[in-house]
């Protein structure tokens, strides 16, 4: 039986990646993109000069790339690219992928940072039960009206940069004198963020929110040196509200899809005095 030749997972990228510009290139229309009109262009889409000179690369070099030649562009010039073959989020992110680098996670971190319309319209709906939507990192992307009462803390007060429940937790007094059994809730918080780190290990979002988190909390510190792992699962939680005293509640999680690390938490009354108790702090909404 003869032998079957392998392909180099490199080599196999390189070519991956000059079959994407390729295609990328010639769905674009010229006329759309505001370009000249050209009576010679037989080509489909964009010619590979266009889009050299709109990512301010060389014409050769742009072409080495589409051909699959072996050659490094940084993340600057694979960002110019990307934004004048107008790829989406997605896209560029398989970009990054091919030419082999970390896609930068400052721009991912921008898009995720705000909820959609029909996420906000999910939260709302969920009324009386309290409900959020936060990343995998823990920050908090949306919330309803129930959650925030909850949690008896303004959070349009926040700025958005600090909306995160590790970060609040440790920092405020109002979000940490909301939440019983602190001992045991707090550890495992924390072994969930740094299990789901594992995944996050070169991404500096979020390396800056350890150091910040290291920085600002000793309790954090000695918590985080324990190295406990955890996977998200359901649980049952207490929390204190000035106005009605204890609630038991259960948290569910249910997972966006595509999978990207959000997820929807909706918190359900454990027992009857529960119930009662959240009925009468969410009775103004």
């Amino acid at each position: 039986m003869p032998e079957i030749a392998t392909i180099p997972v490199a080599e196999n990228n390189r070519q991956l990646l000059g079959a994407f510009l390729r295609r990328r290139r010639e769905s674009l229309d010229p006329n759309r993109l505001g370009l000249p009109r050209m009576r010679n262009r037989r080509t489909p889409g964009l010619r590979r000069e266009e889009v050299a000179q709109m990512a301010d690369v060389g014409v050769t070099w742009y072409t080495w790339l589409e051909q699959g030649r072996e050659i490094k562009a940084s993340n600057k010039t694979l960002t110019a690219i990307a934004s004048a073959l107008q790829c989406n989020e997605a896209e560029t992110q398989h970009l990054f992928s091919l030419a082999g680098h970390q896609y930068p996670v400052q721009a991912a971190a921008r898009v995720c940072a705000k909820v959609s319309a029909h996420g906000q319209i999910t939260l709302d709906a969920l009324h009386p039960l309290p409900a959020v939507i936060q990343s995998a990192r823990f920050d908090i992307i949306g919330y309803n009206p129930a959650w925030q009462k909850l949690i008896n803390l303004d959070l349009q007060a926040i700025p958005p940069e600090d909306r995160n429940c590790i970060l609040l937790a440790f920092t405020s007094q109002a979000w940490r004198d909301s939440m019983l059994d602190w001992e045991t809730v707090m550890p495992h918080m924390v072994a969930r963020f740094r299990a789901q780190m594992g995944d996050n290990l070169e991404d500096p979002h979020w390396k800056s929110m350890v150091d910040r988190l290291l920085a600002c909390s000793d309790e954090f510190r000695n918590i985080w040196e324990r190295y406990e792992i955890r996977a998200i699962e359901n649980q049952v939680k207490r929390f204190f509200h000035p106005k009605v005293g204890a609630l038991t509640l259960r948290q569910n999680n249910w997972f966006s899809a595509p999978r990207n690390g959000e997820r929807l938490l909706v918190y359900i009354p454990e027992d009857e005095n529960s119930a009662a108790a959240l009925s009468q702090i969410t009775a103004d909404i």
